[in-house]
């Protein structure tokens, strides 16, 4: 069965495809599945091990009410990677998966060989993100939908795309759509609050490439300031949105591709 067990018995989804030396995890956003990684997964499997994963509360994977901090997420994230024996996989994440993956790195840097951020969320300022909480709380579809039709597509977004966004957002349990927002700027767990992010993030441990869409010109400032070594990278695709990785599926896997064969052999067994 597709599922792992963790937590005293909560399952979490995944999905696999392909085999080879090197593993991959994949881990969605806000109010997505892991079905989102389709495109990737199809260049990938065709020599790593590609595994993908439907986030607690999201998908097909059990909810845990109160417990969506990104900590909680990793926690689970961790779990499948020992589960399925993943060495030291290339961590993908987009969005909340940004969060995951970078809070693996940080505490966990030695289970992981690299990470990948597609559209980091890690800058919000505190002001901002309070006012979303109470409107979510408010109504949690309705304002998460808005939300996603205001600021996550771009003038390059395939028209399709956001009806199956809306329409997945809409089916995923209402306690995970709100609070997954309120676990960003839950006091100093809250990693989408900039204040935290920029004294938590310099302390990965993995190189990282991040992919940035859309008009961010502080966002991706902030992130050079981040980096920690040569094989850190960026890639800043203003003409696109918020789903770079679904806008231009190509160019995406084959940037990916292109830095990874930057990096050391380190995911394989000796």
């Amino acid at each position: 069965m597709p599922y792992v067990q963790v937590d005293g018995g909560r399952r979490i989804f995944y999905a696999e495809e392909g085999s080879g030396p090197d593993a991959v995890l994949m881990i969605h956003g806000w109010g997505c599945d892991g079905s989102d990684w389709a495109w990737l997964m199809a260049d990938l499997s065709r020599d790593h091990r590609c595994v993908a994963i439907d986030n607690r509360g999201h998908g097909r994977s059990a909810g845990v009410p109160g417990a969506y901090a990104p900590r909680a997420f990793a926690a689970d994230a961790l779990e499948v990677i020992d589960r399925l024996g993943l060495v030291r996989p290339v961590i993908i994440g987009h969005s909340l998966g940004t969060l995951i993956g970078s809070v693996l790195a940080v505490e966990h840097p030695e289970v992981m060989r690299a990470l990948v951020l597609v559209d980091p969320v890690y800058h919000g300022e505190d002001a901002r993100l309070a006012a979303v909480v109470d409107a979510l709380r408010r109504a949690p579809h309705e304002v998460a939908a808005e939300l996603y039709g205001d600021f996550f597509y771009s003038e390059r977004t395939p028209s399709w795309i956001p009806i199956w966004h809306r329409r997945r957002l809409l089916g995923t349990d209402e306690g995970a759509v709100l609070g997954t927002i309120v676990g960003l700027q839950d006091g100093t767990d809250g990693l989408g609050r900039r204040v935290v992010a920029e004294r938590y993030l310099p302390r990965r441990g993995v190189p990282t490439l991040a992919f940035y869409g859309g008009d961010k010109p502080a966002e991706v400032a902030l992130e050079r300031r981040l980096q920690r070594g040569p094989l850190d990278a960026i890639e800043f695709w203003p003409e696109h949105g918020h789903f770079l990785h679904q806008e231009a599926p190509e160019r995406f896997a084959t940037a990916v591709r292109r830095w990874l064969e930057t990096l050391p052999d380190s995911g394989r067994p000796t």
